[in-house]
């Protein structure tokens, strides 16, 4: 590299931004009527909710369903470019909020969950969701829990809220406004009901019967979901397109089993005071790929990550090289063409190791701002260069990243995190302190405690909420991640005795009192601070819980601090790392729902 000249980045400082919340009240064309007004006012940078494709009607645009598509809600790629074209025109950047942890699940429109419920471990798309496809509760192996319902699913059913119907060539099932697919194998259980009558109708010989018979067939040889195999995957998607194409042709040429279709559909959406009358329905829907449930399931059954404890938005695994990409494509775009100049990523302490997703976005952002500089660029030259200028700095930040980390009283940023800050809690805290009086607090606590009649010390009620919050809200994420750690104690005669409701008492109790949010454990390892975290919960848990055998607690405290890597296998290895990558995950929506309040912006109906 000695005889190369790298292009060294320098990013974009912004010295006052202005939150801009786009909706459909908010459109880029109403942001582009006002930034000379804000050019006048001083802001040099506006900082932009997220505005990818959305649920129809969001108001904040957090609940996505599209990372690759402009929300349409907001204006297209003409609107857009008036607006970052005004912003360059007064020299002024723009700071947009990506949201790399979870998508919004309760739309028709986010075409990879529709996908991976159509499919299953078979669809394209599985691995983008963090799926638990082999769970606790057998009888969710390979398939997906759907706790969307208000009420019993039994009620529910029996009230007909859940009806079938048959459109674009494919049949779904709607609750209310949503639309879900059925799995194509599924279509035979339905074509099967009443064949009699339509040979009867027909004959033998008649060419749509034989072609309906002929779809069967196809739908017979079909790869099953759980296949894993690429080629077969690809050829289910084949077969499986066209068996809907030749049904929908099928459907709109022939009367007779347009007719027989159609009553079909109405046989199985059975009759209000007829029990016995949805039996053919319920059926039907224990073969898909996904099992409804009342919401309230979620609590204890839930086997998908969500974000925080709401389950209309799935998390995704970014940590995946091909999920990163997917999800990231168009914002690299603007990122290349000069319309984004910085990012500030939404709750990064979802993710599954956010300093490598940190060092992976900065990778990639140098790599879109060279691109989209040079014409004739090569990718593996810039890649090369970067690694070389990264070797040479290695706190090397090519452009504006702020992530939302809320720290604790005494925590600070990760140093190996390589971004700018985090998003200015911290300091908007001691800025709040400016209109506090300190030498007041006593009374106030004395006026609460009189009000309310709680009298407590904080830090015991912070654990009674975290310990409530886990009962209530997330006992799902608790119990696997006990399972995980019962499968792992299984293999040594030391630890096999561990009883999985010891192993999860001990990590319900680790958590509760855990000091931070989280910690960050990766594959390189633990830092001094993180393991001081992990310490203090043990040792707090143990004096705690003194009818919970220590040895418990030191079995954890083990896994989490990763002693045990050196004495183990490679898929033991694994396993251990992956326990404690999880546990992080959890630790910080039982921070978040135990001791903050929550994002009203994230509140999403949980049932019509």
């Amino acid at each position: 590299m000695e005889d190369i000249k790298p292009f060294v980045p320098v990013p974009r400082i912004p010295v006052a931004t202005y939150r801009l919340q786009f909706n459909q009240a908010f459109r880029f064309s109403d942001a582009r009527k006002i930034i000379p007004y804000l050019h006048e006012l001083g802001i040099t940078d506006i900082y932009a909710s997220p505005y990818f494709k959305a649920r129809k009607g969001s108001l904040h645009g957090y609940d996505i369903v599209d990372q690759n598509v402009l929300n349409p809600e907001i204006g297209g790629e003409e609107e857009y470019a008036g607006m970052t074209d005004e912003l360059k025109r007064h020299g002024m950047g723009q700071i947009l909020d990506i949201v790399p942890n979870h998508m919004c699940i309760a739309s028709k429109e986010n075409k990879w969950w529709m996908d991976v419920l159509e499919n299953g471990p078979a669809s394209r798309y599985a691995g983008f969701f963090d799926i638990n496809w082999n769970p606790v509760k057998r009888e969710l192996k390979d398939r997906v829990l759907l706790p969307i319902l208000g009420d019993l699913y039994g009620k529910v059913l029996e009230n007909q809220e859940l009806r079938l119907s048959f459109e674009e060539d494919a049949f779904f099932i709607q609750y209310y406004e949503q639309i879900l697919p059925l799995m194509s194998q599924t279509y035979a259980y339905l074509l099967r009901h009443r064949i009699e009558e339509v040979k009867k109708l027909l004959g033998d010989d008649n060419v749509h019967f034989v072609e309906l018979m002929s779809i069967m067939t196809a739908i017979g040889h079909l790869p099953p979901y759980t296949e894993v195999d690429p080629e077969k995957i690809e050829e289910r998607y084949r077969e499986k397109e066209i068996i809907k194409r030749r049904l929908g042709d099928l459907y709109r040429k022939s009367p007779e089993i347009r007719d027989f279709i159609d009553e079909n559909i109405r046989v199985f959406n059975g009759t209000k005071g007829e029990p016995a009358s949805f039996d053919l329905l319920d059926g039907l829907l224990r073969e898909q790929v996904y099992r409804f449930s009342y919401w309230r399931v979620a609590t204890d059954e839930i086997n998908y990550r969500r974000f925080f404890d709401i389950n209309e938005l799935a998390a995704i695994r970014v940590e995946d090289a091909a999920v990163f990409e997917e999800t990231h494509r168009l914002i690299f775009r603007l990122i290349g063409e000069g319309k984004v100049t910085g990012l500030r990523v939404d709750h990064p302490d979802g993710l599954y190791d956010p300093p490598e997703y940190f060092r992976t976005l900065q990778k990639k952002c140098y790599l879109h701002i060279r691109m989209g500089r040079e014409e004739q660029a090569d990718e593996a030259s810039i890649m090369k260069e970067y690694e070389w200028l990264l070797s040479s700095d290695p706190q090397m930040k090519p452009f504006y990243v702020i992530g939302e980390k809320i720290l604790t009283r005494g925590e600070k940023m990760p140093e190996d995190w390589p971004i700018f800050s985090s998003t200015g809690y911290v300091f908007l805290n001691s800025l709040n302190g400016i209109f506090i009086d300190a030498d007041k607090a006593k009374a106030v606590d004395g006026t609460y405690s009189r009000f309310t009649g709680i009298r407590g010390d904080f830090q015991e009620i912070v654990y009674e909420k975290k310990r409530l919050i886990m009962a209530i809200a997330m006992s799902s994420e608790v119990s696997t991640l006990a399972y995980l750690l019962s499968r792992i104690a299984e293999k040594d005669r030391h630890t096999r005795d561990f009883t999985l409701n010891s192993l999860k008492a001990a990590i319900e109790e680790v958590i509760a009192l855990f000091p931070v949010y989280r910690t960050y454990v990766n594959p390189s390892g633990i830092n001094d601070r993180d393991r001081r975290y992990v310490e203090e919960a043990v040792s707090k848990a143990k004096r705690k819980n003194l009818a919970i055998s220590e040895s418990v607690f030191d079995f954890l405290k083990d896994g989490l601090l990763l002693n045990c890597i050196g004495r183990c296998g490679e898929i033991e290895k694994m396993e251990w790392l992956d326990f404690a990558m999880r546990f992080q995950q959890i630790t910080a929506p039982l921070w978040q729902r135990g001791v903050k309040t929550r994002h009203s912006m994230y509140t999403t109906a949980s049932h019509p």
